[in-house]
């Protein structure tokens, strides 16, 4: 791991060859430099994932985290008085109230826990770069990517994480008669549609709803809404991945 950050250090060395280490004024480039890189390798996986806090959102919180961790102690420095971790102290609230807007409740459950833990773990990786412990920054930032990435792939294979199905379903009997049933069958299973819409399609009815629950659960779902004789067609599409 320590050649991990040694690596690192030179590959910012190289792209930065009229830097040196041992100026003040280098050393808070390369640190402030570090954090965007490491909370851009985060956001990119984020981004890609179509997460709400994507690339720019985690570059620019992981490089304020290193700003005020530099200037909570640079300050304190030129001036002589203050704690030298006053104003670091102070970006752990101001991240939580971030990460709590990123955190929505519905009637399905709750989904951005995952986004808003991302927003505070950046923010600890920006203010270890702030903070000159590159090492651990870098560390946290591998980890933290293979968490989100490889956990993410696992749970999906495993059953473990509820995915979001939309159902279009093109009918015969009367809307009623189809809801009754529809819900017949997703109280067998503990769930309940949710995002309904009811329209016409020419002659026939058309019923439009959400279903969270497990991929295993959905091939379930299907199967017994296959098997009514009033269902003409049954279309699924993924929704929006839970966080």
């Amino acid at each position: 791991m320590i050649q991990s950050g040694m690596v690192a250090m030179n590959i910012l060395a190289l792209s930065l060859p009229h830097i040196s280490m041992e100026d003040p004024l280098s050393k808070t480039i390369v640190r402030l430099t570090l954090a965007a890189l490491l909370g851009g390798v985060i956001g990119l996986e984020r981004e890609l994932n179509r997460k709400p806090a994507g690339l720019r959102t985690n570059i620019f919180i992981c490089f304020g985290s290193a700003m005020f961790t530099i200037l909570s102690t640079e300050l304190a420095k030129e001036f002589g008085i203050g704690d030298h971790t006053r104003i670091a102290a102070q970006i752990i609230p101001g991240i939580g109230f971030i990460g709590a807007g990123s955190i929505l409740h519905d009637k399905g459950g709750v989904s951005g826990l995952t986004t808003a833990a991302t927003i505070f773990v950046v923010a600890s990786i920006g203010m270890a770069a702030g903070g000159g412990l590159y090492v651990p920054a870098i560390f946290a930032t591998m980890l933290i990517y293979l968490a989100l990435h490889l956990l993410g792939i696992l749970e999906r294979q495993l059953n473990l994480k509820p995915l979001t199905m939309n159902y279009t379903i093109i009918f015969d009997k009367t809307a009623n008669d189809l809801l009754a049933e529809v819900n017949s069958i997703l109280e067998d299973q503990g769930r309940e549609m949710q995002a309904m819409h009811l329209s016409r399609s020419g002659e026939k009815e058309k019923l439009v709803f959400r279903v969270d629950c497990t991929r295993h659960e959905h091939q379930l779902l299907m199967n017994q809404l296959r098997q009514s004789s009033d269902i003409s067609n049954l279309e699924t599409t993924p929704g929006p991945d839970r966080d």
